[in-house]
């Protein structure tokens, strides 16, 4: 067995023989998983140093003299990389403990079993295999106009920027963009996000809109319609030319850092798929049910699977029930249904299942139903800060929705949380989607008094019914 291959796929236990290949990135990455180097990891605890930030404001309130002294950018990224190192030690460890021969080269292939690995400095070796699984992921997308590889960086390079990014420029609508500009504002840095379309798209379109007002009313600035036709360097600073899609007026803005999250491309372009007599899908992914490409012996997991959900916990899933079915005897295969995530803005989101517009496509407006409810949480009830006039912790500025398929005993389709610690809140609620839960479940489960959580097992007001559905106590 060989894996081209950047995730997470472990046939330890199974007793397969197993070699992988992976070469460094243009960011000199090679053995580190995608995820701990340029991933959720350090996103996760950049957002963390963010809401840290913020928390100094209800620390006040509760009677801590506390004073913010400003943020160091150079700290933090030192600790986050020293995170990283140890992770990737540990990762390195693991492999050797499984008998995993691990390959630091870029490899190709020369036919369905035999792959060419080439290094740096040009050796080749080649090496044969009953089955390969394709695991490379994807790299960030560039915009093709003028100036944008010279003087921009991308999502992956924020993470272990040497300095601070200064007056930042968010160029993209997808969750990444969002949660780069959240993390960065959070952190003290003036943020502008452009966009051209739809924010989020994919995600409910209701939930979306209130990230971006969040977003907004705390100092993140949106300019819409827009798209970037020109980057050039002056000094140290970025010169952004900008066209109004709506009007045409262009107007040039200057930025410390411009930061292009405007989605991924699959790293397919260059394997030899041709050779092995993979056929890829248009996008350069491959369109494989059970992760089985066209080529029996070859196989795909992760983000360079088309309509599938490019997140790090569905690649490992994947990857491991996979290598159970190959080599282990076992018939369970990947359920990409109800897989739960969150988008780590300041306020985060949380959700799994349907959308309400995906839901009422599916169903019919007639058949679905959504309970909903804004709230504010206990812990943010005694702060009365504001900043810039805008209160620090609005009153119920968090908001939650649940929806039904009245056809089917409210069988719940979609769950929706916007508001802190979102993956945690959701996480539980998806093992309960996949049972099949209903309205009259949540409505008979005893909720956990006072947190947040129990909202969804005290839910009573429906959209459609025009109640006020704000909160008027605890």
């Amino acid at each position: 067995y060989i894996r081209l291959s950047k995730g997470a796929f472990n046939t330890g236990p199974c007793g397969a023989k197993m070699a992988e290949t992976a070469a460094d990135t243009p960011m000199g990455h090679g053995y580190e998983f995608d995820l701990v180097v340029i991933g959720c990891i350090p996103k996760k605890l950049m957002h963390n140093a963010g809401i840290l930030g913020e928390s100094f404001s209800d620390a006040r309130e509760f009677g801590w003299k506390v004073n913010n002294e400003g943020h160091d950018w150079a700290k933090m990224v030192e600790q986050i990389q020293n995170y990283i190192g140890s992770l990737n030690w540990g990762y390195r460890v693991a492999l050797r403990d499984n008998n995993v021969e691990y390959i630091n080269a870029k490899g190709a292939f020369e036919d369905a079993h035999t792959i060419v690995c080439t290094k740096k400095n040009g050796k080749t070796r080649t090496i044969t295999a009953d089955k390969v699984v394709i695991a490379v992921g994807g790299r960030p997308k560039y915009l093709g106009v003028e100036g944008d590889k010279e003087c921009c960086i991308t999502s992956d390079d924020v993470f272990s920027l040497p300095k601070a990014p200064g007056k930042t420029l968010c160029v993209g609508a997808s969750y990444i963009s969002l949660e780069t500009a959240g993390l960065l504002s959070a952190l003290g840095y003036e943020v502008s996000v452009l966009v051209r379309s739809v924010f989020l798209r994919g995600f409910d379109s209701e939930m979306a809109e209130k990230i971006v007002g969040h977003m907004e009313s705390h100092g993140v600035r949106m300019i819409r319609s827009s798209v970037p036709t020109k980057f050039e360097k002056d000094g140290d600073k970025t010169k952004v030319t900008i066209k109004n899609s709506d009007f045409g007026n262009e107007i040039v803005e200057e930025y410390d850092t411009v930061v292009i999250a405007v989605g991924r491309d699959p790293c397919t372009g260059d394997l030899g798929l041709e050779k092995a007599g993979v056929v890829p899908h248009k996008s350069g992914k491959f369109e494989a049910k059970d992760e089985q490409t066209n080529v029996p012996n070859i196989y795909a997991v992760g983000d360079v699977l088309e309509q599938r959900q490019e997140l790090t916990p569905v690649a490992i899933q994947a990857g491991q029930l996979l290598a159970r079915r190959l080599y282990a005897g076992a018939t369970a295969s990947m359920d990409y249904d109800l897989v739960p995530t969150t988008v780590f803005t300041p306020l985060e989101y949380g959700c799994v299942g349907m959308s309400e517009e995906l839901a009422a496509e599916t169903y019919g407006a007639d058949n679905t139903e959504a309970y909903i409810s804004f709230f504010k949480p206990l812990e943010w009830q005694l702060n009365h800060e504001e900043h810039n006039g805008v209160p620090v912790r609005g009153d119920n500025s968090c908001y939650l929705k649940l929806i039904t398929n009245t056809a089917d005993s409210e069988r719940v389709v979609g769950l929706h949380y916007l508001g802190p610690n979102a993956g945690e809140v959701v996480q539980g609620y998806a093992v309960a989607m996949k049972c099949g839960a209903t309205k009259a479940q949540f409505d008979t489960t005893v909720g956990i008094h006072p947190t947040v959580s129990e909202e969804f097992t005290i839910l009573s007001v429906t959209k459609r019914s025009g109640v006020d559905a704000q909160k008027k106590g605890c």
